[in-house]
């Protein structure tokens, strides 16, 4: 297949590229159910995690990167059937990305579907955000989710929207290896209860350090706003709160750091203890 035979945009005006641009903006996100990735790497992460992948527009100047070629040619799975390859200007590829330097190519992608038994297996692990704000911190606590293989990650009202291109750009990819879902944490935190989940939060207030704590039994580690911590109605739910130890003068550590200390001594007693 040769690139030269796909379709070239090079119009701002053009009806497809006002409806990717308007991917940049949650209220057009929601309603189409579908959001953008930028960037090589993000690209090759989603089709190789059979993310439902429908365009990728690339640059018209720099052609198909040698890696995304490479799949096109090689890949016959369900990601890459039937897709749309489109060329497009380099004024396209920066109107549709909201950046100064436009990346060599974007994908328009269906918002992804969390399947929600990974949530109560067996003595699982799960990441559960209540009012994380910044894109960077959820798209870190998602990747140190994925890096320790945590059974998934759960969002619930308040936090950053997980599609928004800052939040997407944090997670590296990760956002196609695990399981993420957004939910009504007054909803789900009792129906874990209820399966014997225990609630886990952080507080300087806390008797145990995070290294006393069992982190072999199914958990859920509850982080929470930047700035407040949990929320009153969350905080009310949990089972056991931990501390980090400090020895140093640091007051704390922001909400990414903390989840991924946690995150990194369950992985120890889980995988490690003894060893």
């Amino acid at each position: 297949m040769n690139e030269h035979f796909d379709p070239l945009i090079s119009s701002l005006q053009n009806e497809k590229v006002k409806q990717w641009a308007s991917l940049l903006d949650k209220k057009y996100r929601d309603r189409s159910g579908q959001f953008l990735i930028e960037g090589v790497h993000l690209v090759l992460e989603a089709l190789k995690g059979n993310a439902d992948v429908t365009t990728i527009v690339y640059d018209t100047e720099r052609g198909i990167p040698a890696e995304l070629m490479a799949e096109r040619e090689t890949n016959d799975s369900a990601a890459t059937l039937g897709l749309e390859w489109v060329q497009a200007s380099r004024a396209v590829m920066s109107k549709c990305t909201g950046t100064d330097t436009p990346p060599p190519v974007f994908a328009i992608l269906s918002k992804l579907s969390a399947d929600k038994t990974a949530l109560f297996r067996k003595k699982g692990l799960v990441v559960v955000l209540d009012g994380v704000r910044d894109p960077g911190n959820a798209g870190t606590i998602i990747r140190s989710a994925d890096a320790v293989g945590a059974d998934a990650v759960i969002l619930g009202k308040g936090c950053v929207d997980l599609y928004n291109p800052k939040t997407v750009r944090s997670t590296m990819g990760s956002l196609f290896h695990l399981p993420i879902m957004e939910a009504d944490l007054k909803v789900l935190l009792p129906e874990a209860k209820a399966k014997g989940i225990k609630l886990i939060g952080t507080s300087l207030q806390a008797k145990h350090t995070c290294y006393g704590y069992d982190w072999t039994q199914s958990t859920w580690l509850l982080m929470g706003n930047e700035s407040e911590g949990l929320s009153h109605p969350v905080r009310e739910l949990v089972d056991e709160s931990v501390i980090i130890p400090m020895v140093g003068q640091a007051e704390s550590l922001n909400v990414a750091m903390a989840a991924t200390v946690l995150l990194y001594e369950s992985l120890r007693q889980r995988s490690y203890s003894g060893k």
